[in-house]
């Protein structure tokens, strides 16, 4: 693997000795990733999430009394009060 292109294309600067540092880390990654490929599998229920926990969700229901009118004054812009004091 090339260290110096995959670093220039994270837009990362690597020190003096880095490269070959992570050129040694990016092969031992590979090679366990290569054990992992080789495992068998096939009996394995697959699952997204082991916890148990699921998402608690609501409705997804418009309130009208929340929303604000279509702006349709002052060239389709919303006026708010001013946050900043004139000087």
């Amino acid at each position: 693997m090339d260290v110096a292109h995959v670093a220039k294309l994270a837009n990362l600067t690597l020190k003096k000795g880095e490269e070959k540092k992570f050129q040694e880390q990016f092969e031992e990654t590979l090679k366990t990733v290569n054990v992992i490929n080789e495992l068998d599998t096939s009996g394995v229920k697959p699952t997204c999430q082991v916890t148990g926990l699921v998402n608690i969700t609501r409705e997804d229901v418009i309130d009208q009394s929340r929303l604000l009118p279509p702006p349709s004054a002052n060239g389709g812009y919303y006026i708010v009060p001013s946050i900043f004091d004139a000087q």
